[in-house]
């Protein structure tokens, strides 16, 4: 939808200046579009602009610890400050509070204005939790302000609990009030998709304020989690979504992220592509360039998190240290298959399936993402991809459910086996569907989570990573748990035995990479690739290492240090902004 709205308010532009020539200047403005249904829900498309792009969503997780990347975010530099700062935008609020402020014609009936009334507040609740989690404290604007407001237009930032406590008021309408139920093309807000976002947005809040207890907050936490459970069972309970099963399993999972219609059983809202309107995204270009992307790699210690189909830890396995990528992969859960370059991956070129193992161009780790790609090598160049991109989904609201009840306290088994164990029955593991986990995978608490004993929670926030990796959630769900030193955890690739040996990944008799201190000149006959891990290359550090020198896990930016201290918890007030505002005062550390 967010793709229409230049079209959509030039057509109400359009409606106004018809009108012109008829009406007094009082009413020009307004008539048009707020006394009639059809002109409320056209002026109500425009507010989709809120939501993330397609591209937001598919590169999200590029700022997070389980994506390695061709550099490293300034964000996590000394470099970065006030000057670098962005996001101090309010515009999108003005033309929902503007909406919100003459939503009120009685010409169109009652229901159907709190309907769009509906729609707005949930706009709006989007608007400021997105505000919320990246700046904390922000005024609260609930008017349109006039030229000469200067109370908002210099505004001091209001307390978290206010602005939060005005949020939760908003989707809460926002729920009781949107009238629509369905919706075929996957593509409108409809009153599900506001149970998920308030979901999302008290799950977020109890367990911010739970973990972060410099705030002073945790006493409400359980407040929020509890909301979070009733919103998220409100949608379990009483719509008509469930977890895609349909198909092979070896693609259940996938094709969500792959199909050009969202596959509306599980996905609640997406962006949609149209290859007729020219509406079409970069994912393949972003993932199978040398040059255009960041060469996005999921690192090895996160890998190593995937279950094996019996649902024990593969880092329980012997020798899992030093397994080579071909062997490590086998038997693991099936979403791995479905969000990497596997042995049994293929592309298609010119009509006919070709073997495609991970490559070194377009690849850093060895861990090659494939959830965003289409296979057809016609959508690598530019932007092809007509595949629609989920933005809310049901296994995320089984998540939240999961994790809020669990930081309750209160997760039975029933409630285990209807939200962890069914994610993990569609990906083909068969162990521990039933049962709350009653032990701590080591390797897992040890490498992300220290501080939490809970094997119910350490369990939760695993399938977490899993079911939702490469869709935007990471960064902020490091933040909302107090774990962003996890940002500065070092890249790994997969364990590679010895130099100068030929490794062939995806295991069809045909060498695919070897990796050396020295490229040799071109040889004859060879047609795998050279990676060269040797100290320097022409004088300068190499980003690319093996951990023991001659063999080990493959390193990457080692060399270059990662910053991350309790100010990161929140971005800076871009610097322009504080200074034409001389009551915003800048977060803490940042000043």
């Amino acid at each position: 939808m967010r793709y229409f709205q230049l079209l959509i308010v030039l057509l109400v532009l359009l409606m106004v200046s018809c009108e012109m020539e008829e009406l007094p200047k009082s009413e020009v403005s307004k008539d048009p579009v707020f006394n009639t249904e059809a002109g409320l829900e056209l002026y109500s498309n425009s507010f989709y602009n809120v939501l993330p792009s397609a591209q937001d969503i598919y590169l999200g997780d590029d700022m997070s610890d389980y994506i390695a990347s061709n550099s490293i975010d300034q964000f996590l530099t000394s470099s970065y400050g006030p000057n670098q700062a962005s996001g101090w935008s309010w515009s999108e609020l003005r033309n929902i509070n503007f909406f919100i402020a003459n939503c009120n014609d009685e010409a169109v009936d009652l229901a159907v204005r709190e309907h769009y009334l509906g729609l707005a507040r949930f706009f709006r609740a989007f608007f400021y939790f997105e505000k919320v989690k990246r700046f904390g404290d922000v005024p609260w604007i609930g008017r349109v302000p006039s030229i000469d407001d200067t109370d908002l237009l210099y505004a001091e930032r209001d307390s978290r609990t206010l602005v939060m406590d005005s949020v939760l008021a908003d989707i809460d309408y926002a729920c009781e009030h949107i009238s629509t139920d369905s919706d075929a093309s996957g593509s409108t807000v409809t009153k599900w998709v506001a149970y998920a976002l308030k979901s999302r947005i008290c799950l977020f809040e109890g367990t911010f304020r739970k973990y972060h207890d410099e705030l002073g907050l945790q006493a409400t936490s359980e407040f929020w989690l509890q909301e979070a459970v009733a919103s998220a069972k409100e949608i379990m309970n009483n719509s008509s979504y469930s977890l895609n099963t349909s198909g092979d399993a070896d693609m259940s999972y996938r094709n969500l992220f792959i199909s050009n219609k969202p596959v509306t059983e599980e996905v609640m809202l997406a962006v949609v592509m149209s290859q007729e309107l020219g509406i079409l995204h970069a994912a393949n270009w972003k993932y199978t360039s040398p040059t255009y992307g960041v060469k996005s790699s999921l690192t090895r210690t996160f890998v190593n998190t995937y279950l094996t189909l019996d649902g024990t830890p593969f880092t329980s396995e012997t020798g899992y240290e030093t397994m080579a990528f071909a062997e490590e992969v086998k038997e693991r859960d099936l979403r791995l298959k479905q969000t990497i370059r596997l042995g049994d991956y293929k592309r298609i070129h010119g009509g006919q399936e070709i073997p495609a193992p991970p490559t070194f161009g377009y690849v850093l780790t060895g861990y090659q993402p494939i959830k965003w790609v289409l296979d057809d090598t016609y959508y690598d160049l530019r932007d092809y991809n007509d595949n629609s991109v989920a933005i809310f989904r049901f296994a995320e609201v089984l998540l939240n459910y999961a994790e809020a009840k669990a930081e309750l306290g209160a997760l039975t088994n029933e409630d285990w086996a209807a939200t962890i164990g069914a994610l993990r029955a569609r990906a083909g593991i068969t162990g521990g569907l039933d049962q709350l986990p009653d032990q701590v995978d080591s390797y897992f608490q040890t490498n992300y989570y220290p501080d939490i004993n809970d094997p119910v929670i350490l369990e939760i926030r695993r399938e977490r990573g899993v079911e939702l990796v490469m869709e935007g959630f990471r960064f902020a769900d490091l933040i909302r748990w107090k774990r962003g030193e996890l940002m500065k955890i070092n890249w790994r690739g997969f364990y590679v035995p010895a130099l100068d040996i030929p490794m062939d990944l995806n295991e069809d008799g045909i060498d695919d990479v070897i990796f050396v201190n020295q490229v040799p000149n071109p040889l004859p006959d060879v047609s795998y690739e050279f990676v060269q891990v040797s100290e320097t290359i022409n004088g300068e550090p190499n980003p690319q290492r093996l951990t023991n020198g001659t063999s080990g896990e493959l390193t990457w930016l080692d060399n270059i240090p990662r910053v991350w201290t309790d100010r990161n918890y929140y971005y800076p007030i871009p610097e322009e902004d504080v200074l034409m505002n001389p009551n915003l005062n800048q977060n803490p550390g940042w000043e």
